[in-house]
């Protein structure tokens, strides 16, 4: 995603004035903390300065008249959601079985509508990290959203939140129509 999708904790989430259908994805935001090229899985970890909470909106209307338009479907400005802290993996992962019992949950005006654990992926942290990162270097500060367990559409008024165990829920208020 660009620079210009970036909002923070608070912030309003413009619905595009093109398109009739935006949906919002809590997810597990991955931060980079030292660049990472062809990693494996089994070190991949070790590149990330923390977690955070991200909640990634989709057009999701612009992306089914042509999957080949994913790009232009999640970047328009306020379509990427993060914070509101950061915190190491160490602190998120308390449990024994580390980041798997981590659960992400999406929620519409106060009720969670979809909810999942990290170890409800089809891949974990770990594999997603360094798959991309035998494509393309992940660059310090670099965020990598994980995965979601599921979108919520927006309507102007809403309120939408990442709530991830373990980190302080991410917050934002869907605004009205942009020009």
């Amino acid at each position: 995603k660009g620079a210009h999708t970036i909002i923070g904790p608070g912030d309003v989430i413009p619905l595009p004035g093109l398109s009739q259908r935006v949906t919002a994805e809590a997810e597990l935001g991955l931060v980079i903390g030292k660049r990472m090229y062809q990693v494996g899985a089994a070190d991949a970890l070790e590149y990330v300065a923390g977690g955070c909470c991200v909640l990634d909106q989709t057009a999701e209307d612009i992306l089914q008249k042509d999957s080949r338009l994913l790009t232009l479907a999640k970047n328009f400005p306020g379509f990427f959601a993060f914070g509101p802290e950061l915190v190491s993996l160490d602190e998120l992962a308390t449990a024994p079985t580390g980041l798997r019992d981590v659960r992400v949950s999406t929620y519409l005006n106060g009720v969670c509508e979809r909810t999942a654990t990290v170890a409800d992926m089809r891949f974990g942290p770990a594999e997603l990290l360094s798959f991309i990162s035998q494509v393309m270097p992940l660059e310090c500060g670099d965020i990598v959203s994980t995965g979601t367990p599921g979108a919520v559409v927006l309507a102007p008024g809403d309120v939408v939140e990442c709530r991830v165990s373990g980190l302080r829920p991410l917050t934002n208020v869907v605004g009205p129509g942009s020009a």
